[in-house]
């Protein structure tokens, strides 16, 4: 799963911005004081229970077509890039023991190489992982 895309409605607030639903997955919903930070609010809201339901291992809804949602609101398509989401949200480190011939640890120690950045590097070109 790379990008999806969910209808979101946008409703108008009373006192004023917006709040946002998502017809797919029901306990999505989030509000903004305008449209721009409703949707910047509701790609968060998404992001925060599709990656729930995904450890939880629960199912992952169907994207409705645009023509079906009925309801309140002004439909709007909410982009979620989970790769992206996982860079600004899962960027804690991890330890990780690896091993490597002795000579080239010394060849990699005397020219002081970042052993982490390498392995960060490497894995992001092998998993082809745009860098942010």
């Amino acid at each position: 799963m790379k990008k999806l895309f969910y209808p979101a409605l946008f409703h108008a607030a009373e006192e004023g911005g917006y709040w946002v639903t998502f017809p797919d997955i029901p306990e999505c919903i989030t509000e903004g004081d305008d449209m721009e930070e409703a949707y910047s609010m509701a790609v968060e809201a998404l992001g925060l229970a599709l990656t729930e339901r995904m450890k939880e291992k629960d199912i992952i809804p169907e994207v409705s077509k645009v023509e079906d949602i009925t309801g309140d609101g002004t439909v709007v398509l909410v982009q979620f890039d989970l790769d992206e989401y996982n860079r600004k949200h899962n960027s804690k480190a991890v330890k990780k023991t690896l091993s490597i011939p002795e000579w080239l640890n010394e060849e990699a120690m005397a020219a002081s190489i970042n052993f982490s950045q390498v392995l960060q590097e490497a894995l992001m070109v092998k998993l082809r992982i745009a860098k942010s």
